[in-house]
């Protein structure tokens, strides 16, 4: 991955063993934690408005207490599933990766996701992570009933 030595998480049980683990976890989708860390402190900004938000937007790993009845592993899946689209927008898909990290969470961005500060990277997250993940996702959309994703969720299908 771009510039930045840290480990690779390869498989999806590394990230379950992780969050299980804790302290929380996040994951976020960008150029990475060079280009998000650089100089100052780290930033996001609204897409809408463009307003400086006090921290990076990450969608957390956290296992919910509501969900304590779904495995963890479908769990992690599910929650890297939520912003795989970030990969296509913007950027092209060779520009944007998900990593892991850990932080203070400090509030929340417009769209309800935490703003983390004292940013600590972990780790990359590999492609076949995110393969994976999606495999486990699609097979579960009867049990789930509708998801507002892209069309490889829907009836299974795989739309590359």
């Amino acid at each position: 991955m771009p510039g930045q030595t840290l480990p690779t998480y390869t498989a999806l049980h590394q990230l379950v063993e992780l969050i299980e683990e804790g302290p929380p976890v996040f994951v976020r989708w960008s150029r990475g934690p060079q280009t998000d860390l650089g100089e100052g402190s780290p930033v996001s900004r609204d897409g809408l408005t463009g307003t400086k938000m006090p921290g990076l937007s990450a969608n957390p790993l956290v296992f919910e207490e509501w969900a304590k009845d779904l495995p963890t592993a479908l769990w992690v899946a599910r929650r890297l599933c939520d912003y795989i689209h970030l990969r296509e927008q913007d950027q092209g898909p060779d520009d944007v990766h998900p990593w892991v990290l850990k932080g203070e969470e400090i509030g929340r961005g417009p769209d309800n996701e935490p703003l983390v500060r004292d940013v600590r990277p972990v780790a990359w997250i590999a492609d076949s992570v995110i393969a994976e993940a999606e495999e486990v996702v699609a097979r579960q959309r009867g049990a789930w009933g509708p998801l507002h994703r892209p069309t490889r969720y829907t009836h299974g299908e795989d739309d590359g």
